[in-house]
């Protein structure tokens, strides 16, 4: 039988090192096991916080995507603490999106890598999403227009440049994630780039860049020079 974490010297107990040092005190599985708050007769939270970490390859953005099904089958894990601990990542990824300014400007792909990243990186299927600018390339609207499966999702032209006709813009940047973790774009990533920039045309409207979100990096076709 494990020792509870209660029976632990007093220095040694997550939620007690966090209140007397801080939060960089605490190390990312003890910041799991205060989630968890207790264990099992044979496993301690730490040790339950030990294999979800792991199952995850010690990877917060990897945890990130599971699901609540994907938590629950860790042992030690019910359905109140997998929600638990879904709901505390979720947090954090709306407390970065909440760090977003109003009407930032964009300069260059990676200012608005650093929008969009928050946004789309956790997803476990594709996300299509554009930000609309105003003549001083401030973002005025910002919108996911498609949800899309584990591998795909489908963006209207249409419905892309209705919205920025909608909002009055005069710059555009579409975005999407590749949940494979590979950036580099598809035939049909490509066709649609095309079609969008060619359309925007018609309205006077210049389509800035086209980002692809992935863990491993990411790709702008407005610095691959081919848009």
């Amino acid at each position: 039988m494990k020792i509870p974490i209660s029976k632990w010297a007093y220095d040694d107990r997550p939620r007690e090192k966090f209140m007397d040092k801080g939060a960089t005190a605490v190390s990312t599985t003890e910041l799991l096991a205060i989630l968890i708050a207790n264990g099992t007769k044979k496993q301690s939270a730490i040790d339950i916080a030990i294999e979800m970490y792991n199952c995850s390859s010690r990877n917060l953005a990897q945890l990130s995507k599971f699901s609540i099904k994907d938590l629950m089958r860790i042992p030690g894990i019910g359905k109140a603490k997998a929600v638990t601990i879904a709901a505390s990542l979720e947090l954090g990824r709306r407390r970065n999106t909440a760090m977003i300014p109003d009407k930032p400007k964009i300069t260059n792909s990676q200012d608005a890598k650093d929008l969009l990243e928050p946004l789309l990186l956790d997803k476990i299927y594709e996300v299509f999403c554009i930000l609309l600018l105003n003549r001083a390339n401030c973002v005025i609207h910002s919108e996911i227009i498609s949800n899309g499966g584990i591998t795909s999702t489908v963006a209207d032209p249409r419905i892309i440049l209705k919205k920025a006709i909608e909002f009055g813009a005069t710059g555009l940047i579409l975005a999407h994630n590749h949940p494979s973790g590979n950036p580099t774009p598809s035939v049909a990533d490509k066709e649609l780039t095309k079609k969008v920039k060619d359309a925007a045309k018609l309205f006077d409207i210049y389509l800035f860049d086209h980002l692809i979100v992935a863990e491993r990096g990411s790709y702008s076709f407005a610095d691959a020079g081919i848009l």
